[in-house]
């Protein structure tokens, strides 16, 4: 079965292994996917990340990321994930209108024209783009 919005299948799928109190998800590869879980990592929602490559069987590559957990409550780290603009409501904005999330304790994951980046890196670089998602 194809997937119609693979930024929507990859959130749903981190949301559904911490519910289920998994340490690791894999998930189908892409380019963008990649970028996602780089900027997840930078800053620190995730322990760590692996992008296994195709082997010469032809399989897909895939994404295996390693979940944080809060030691204490064993909480996952990640809160919320939001995907904002859908395959049939696109959601851009300007530079000039970049969101905040949680008044800047979340962060919002932009496609812009300078590539996949935070809506900190977007503010600095004055551009604006497509709201991917929400993660607090």
């Amino acid at each position: 079965m194809a997937v119609t919005d693979p930024v929507a299948d990859y959130l749903t799928r981190i949301r559904n292994a911490q519910i289920a109190g998994h340490r690791v998800v894999s998930i189908p590869a892409s380019n963008l996917k990649k970028r996602i879980t780089e900027i997840l990592y930078d800053q620190g929602y995730i322990l760590k990340y692996k992008f296994d490559e195709e082997d010469k069987k032809g399989t897909q590559s895939s994404i295996k990321i390693a979940l944080k957990y809060d030691k204490a409550t064993r909480q996952p780290i990640i809160r919320e994930l939001k995907r904002v603009s859908k395959p049939g409501l696109r959601k851009y904005v300007g530079s000039d209108n970049l969101p905040r999330v949680i008044n800047g304790l979340g962060i919002a994951i932009i496609s812009t024209s300078k590539g996949v980046m935070t809506d900190k890196q977007a503010r600095q670089h004055g551009v604006g783009g497509e709201v991917l998602c929400f993660v607090s």
